[in-house]
């Protein structure tokens, strides 16, 4: 993952194989004239190889092997080393007039969380980060993630500024996690049946309910991974399919708690159910802001956590909700009491100030 180890070890210079040529001929005694004609090439050919200015085929490797006794693995390999020497030349030029883009990606904070190497070189640092994102060059990054790539819709808190290279990368990360997941291809009822056993693991810590969670998931076809929250975004989660038959889900564990995080679960989880597969999902708030397919995810795990039919039967009638009554529907549903106390206070039943010791604070993994 971004790891330039290799590209880093290379020698500052490579001569071209033509030099190595010049020498072997002097060692034997042989013109470059002769050497054309035994060769059967023209004695410009030869020349230009001499001077760099032409490449050692693999048939012409053949050949210096045969007449010189040199194989013709290793001018292959000399070959190779030289026009790989080029290209980096010709790369590392390029990137160092790009270099600035760096002060637009949260390098500090990618390094900090061991998603990349941190490098003194910028133009190392600027492959780093290439190479995070799965890209060639910064022409690609671009190409990749705002352009051909499906629209990422942002789904944010006016309060909170957004930083799209902060957002990229936290997404990306999402996209390396999920290597790391063995699905299988997506089935909707086998999904619908994971999220339907979700909600009893709302009761556990994520040490004890994510292999669960995952498990089952992944079995249905949808990845689901925890990434560590970057600076200047507040993503909640996010949903997308990496192709027509695997799903992601991604989420922060932003605030913490259970409610949030189980919120964020399953309207990401709405997302894949509901909205087809080519578009990309970012939220940064837990509620929706009007927009139809928000308000549908909304909708979908406010249901999915408290079935409305059981929710408005407790509600109904009542001006005070006590813990015992928060712990009794929770108990009844077999859900986290943090999960009932979150739903009072968004529909104003409860202040925001009351009941929340009943919410669980979540830890993440080791």
């Amino acid at each position: 993952m971004g790891d330039t180890k290799g590209a880093s070890s290379l020698p500052d210079y490579v001569s071209p194989p033509g030099e190595t040529l010049r020498e072997v001929l002097k060692a034997v005694g042989m013109p470059q004239g002769d050497l054309a004609t035994r060769m059967g090439m023209a004695e410009k050919t030869i020349s230009e190889i001499v001077n760099g200015k032409a490449p050692i085929t693999p048939d012409t490797a053949v050949g210096l092997e045969r007449v010189l006794g040199v194989p013709a693995r290793f001018w292959m390999k000399r070959e190779q080393d030289y026009r790989e020497h080029l290209a980096r030349a010709r790369d590392a030029t390029e990137l160092a007039g790009q270099v600035r883009w760096l002060q637009k990606v949260p390098v500090s904070a990618l390094v900090r969380l061991g998603w990349i190497q941190g490098r003194r070189d910028k133009v190392q640092q600027l492959e780093e980060v290439l190479a995070f994102f799965g890209v060639s060059s910064l022409a690609a990054w671009k190409g990749c993630w705002l352009g051909t790539r499906p629209a990422v819709r942002l789904r944010s808190s006016a309060v909170f500024q957004k930083d799209p290279l902060a957002v990229a990368a936290w997404l990306r990360r999402g996209e390396v996690q999920a290597q790391d997941v063995e699905c299988g291809r997506y089935d909707a009822g086998s999904f619908a049946a994971a999220l339907r056993q979700a909600r009893a693991l709302s009761l556990k810590q994520p040490p004890q309910f994510l292999p669960t969670l995952v498990r089952t998931c992944a079995a249905s076809g949808v990845a689901i991974v925890l990434t560590r929250p970057l600076p200047k975004i507040r993503i909640s989660g996010a949903a997308r399919w990496l192709s027509p038959v695997h799903a992601l889900l991604q989420l922060s564990l932003r605030h913490r708690t259970d409610d949030h995080f189980w919120f964020s679960f399953f309207h990401e989880a709405a997302h894949v159910v509901l909205h087809g597969k080519k578009r990309t999902f970012v939220d940064e708030t837990e509620r929706g802001d009007g927009e139809r397919a928000e308000d549908e995810a909304n909708c979908f795990a406010e249901n999915h956590l408290l079935p409305r039919a059981q929710y408005n039967a407790f509600v109904a009638g009542r001006q005070f909700f006590s813990e015992a009554d928060v712990r009794g529907l929770a108990d009844r549903l077999c859900v986290a009491p943090g999960i009932v106390v979150g739903r009072l206070q968004h529909d104003g039943r409860v202040p925001f100030r009351n009941l929340n010791g009943l919410k669980a604070k979540l830890c993440w993994p080791a």
